[in-house]
């Protein structure tokens, strides 16, 4: 297996980022908001690109995950939080997951939502337990090209083009309801799983192929570096063109016709009427359960190898069941635990919708710590990151924490 095939870290983690959570989220913000955040998709793209290239960094720098890599940095009960807090976000996050999937695939098939959400996670575990994740990621990520659909949307119905560009330049609406919804809209965007996600499969690859860690062979720098700069600006891209048209598309179909409040997986998918008409439902369930099924075990991969590399556990999805016996059990636990929130009774797109929220939130402090390794030279020996690249992952650090103490004080401060 080699990054450098087909598929690498960084277009996993795109087509990962626009998970069930993404596609509720953003179909939410333009649906209430019409054209009015569709600036945070331009704002986020550099952001995010930088943030996941420094966790790519990190992993292939060192040889060692982004947990392993922020307990040399930081005391033990700071990373112990740390992983916590990814852990309830994550959790959280599938159970959000495994419960619109299961609203999709109830709105095409009928039947119970309760036994596909049971369904949906005894096959997410069964294949992390079974086969490698990126040997059947090579298959699921087609099911991503469903999204596209947004993108046919955009080209049948008006577009109030003015007001789409000015939105797109413009902030106008930093009201409580708006702040929440950016703040959903860039923790489902700049997510804490995929830091973890990206900076694990990155190290991976260096002990399961007996290369060495970059700052221990200069002469592969320039290659990977090159590498991992492509691949993660792909991924990116991606991931934000297709939000983008998530949003453009739902604020010209939704938003026109008055639907400014996403309830129910059938009022989510009318978005997608003018190219699919009655198959819309269809196409709609396609893409969350597709997504899902790329995301789930991402969200739970990055809890295990969190947790794994702070208590010094062997960790890797190139390993056996037997062989990595701990990791595989966090893998299971978390997504099993996920699947109790199925029976909160809570509404699985509003569930997505606050799993962006807290995931906008948890991110924060993930990130300050992320930055902290990175800039390390007892970490990153001399290919620790220069000011450029720093300068922008702090930036982003920024932009969420004020986003999220700005909601905070405009929701339960008057």
């Amino acid at each position: 297996m080699e990054i450098t095939g087909d598929i690498g870290p960084g277009v996993i983690t795109g087509a990962a980022d626009d998970d069930p959570s993404g596609i509720a989220t953003y179909s939410q913000a333009g649906a209430q908001f019409g054209y009015g955040l569709l600036w945070t998709m331009l704002l986020t793209y550099p952001l995010m690109a930088a943030v996941q290239l420094v966790s790519a960094h990190i992993g292939r720098v060192t040889g060692a995950g982004l947990a392993k890599n922020i307990g040399r940095a930081l005391p033990h009960w700071i990373v112990s939080l740390l992983v916590t807090i990814l852990l309830i976000a994550n959790i959280f996050n599938i159970g959000a997951d495994l419960s619109a999937m299961a609203a999709a695939a109830q709105l095409v098939a009928g039947g119970s939502s309760h036994l596909y959400v049971i369904v949906f996670a005894v096959v997410c575990v069964t294949l992390q337990l079974l086969v490698p994740y990126r040997r059947y990621a090579e298959v699921l990520k087609w099911l991503t090209l469903s999204l596209f659909a947004y993108v046919g949307v955009i080209l049948l119905v008006h577009i109030d083009w003015p007001r789409a560009l000015l939105g797109m330049v413009c902030p106008r609406n930093l009201g409580t309801a708006a702040l929440l919804t950016i703040v959903a809209v860039f923790g489902t965007t700049i997510s804490p799983y995929l830091f973890f996600w990206q900076s694990s499969q990155e190290a991976e690859e260096i002990a399961t192929t007996n290369q060495h860690a970059l700052k221990d062979a200069p002469r592969a720098v320039r290659k990977q570096y090159r590498r991992m700069r492509i691949d993660t600006l792909f991924g990116m891209a991606f991931s934000n063109l297709i939000a983008l048209a998530i949003m453009l598309a739902t604020a010209a179909t939704l938003n026109a016709k008055g639907i400014t409040n996403i309830g129910s997986a059938a009022q989510a998918a009318e978005a997608l009427e003018p190219i699919a008409g009655r198959f819309a439902f269809l196409l709609f369930a396609i893409g969350i359960i597709g997504t899902g099924l790329l995301a789930v075990p991402v969200l739970a991969g990055s809890a295990a190898f969190a947790v794994g590399e702070t208590h010094g556990w062997k960790t890797g999805l190139e390993y056996k069941p037997r062989q990595a016996a701990r990791f595989y059990t966090i893998i299971a636990g978390a997504t099993f635990v996920g699947v109790l929130i199925d029976w909160s009774n809570m509404n699985p797109i509003k569930a997505l919708f606050w799993s962006a929220v807290l995931n906008g939130v948890s991110a924060v402090p993930i990130m300050a710590a992320m930055m902290v390794v990175a800039s390390s030279r007892e970490i990153m020996g001399h290919l620790h990151e220069r000011r450029g690249l720093l300068t922008f992952g702090w930036a982003a650090t920024a932009v969420m924490a004020l986003a999220s103490v700005a909601m905070l004080v405009t929701s339960f401060g008057g």
